[in-house]
């Protein structure tokens, strides 16, 4: 667990015992000694909210979701995805790039391209792609402009 990018603690907020099962957690993970950035990086969800009438969060930073109906499932994955991107050094970004250059060939080779969405009339295209830093940094210094 202590080389995890995040720990995902879900809630059972229509539980009665709902505030001492997240004492009992936070203490469990204080003694097995994380390191403080993983302790830092926790994302708390709460679910069932459904069965639980005019719920709203008490607390800052946590995301109230209904498994069951998919109530707010895709900002769950959303949030998801940007916590263990932001730990692997990687983002998600939009890039608009010119087909008649070797753009798309080497986001295709240097990173995972997620969608592209081809502009015939400008020859161009909006590509979705997962990137590091570094990448980043090399694709504008190759491409500028």
């Amino acid at each position: 667990m202590a080389h995890s990018d995040l720990i995902l603690h879900v809630r059972d907020v229509s539980h009665p015992k709902l505030e001492l099962q997240k004492v009992s957690v936070v203490s469990t993970l204080h003694g097995l000694q994380l390191p403080a950035p993983l302790l830092d990086c926790m994302l708390e969800v709460h679910n069932k909210v459904d069965l639980v009438p005019g719920y709203h969060p008490t607390e800052p930073n946590i995301m109230p979701v209904s498994a069951l109906l998919g109530h707010r499932l895709q900002e769950l994955k959303a949030e998801l995805d940007t916590v263990v991107f932001k730990a692997m050094g990687r983002q998600v970004l939009t890039l608009h790039v010119q087909l008649a250059r070797a753009q798309l060939s080497w986001l295709h080779k240097k990173t995972t391209v997620q969608q592209v969405d081809v502009i015939p009339e400008d020859g161009a295209a909006d590509v979705r792609v997962i990137i590091s830093h570094s990448a980043y940094g090399k694709f504008w210094k190759l491409f500028p402009g």
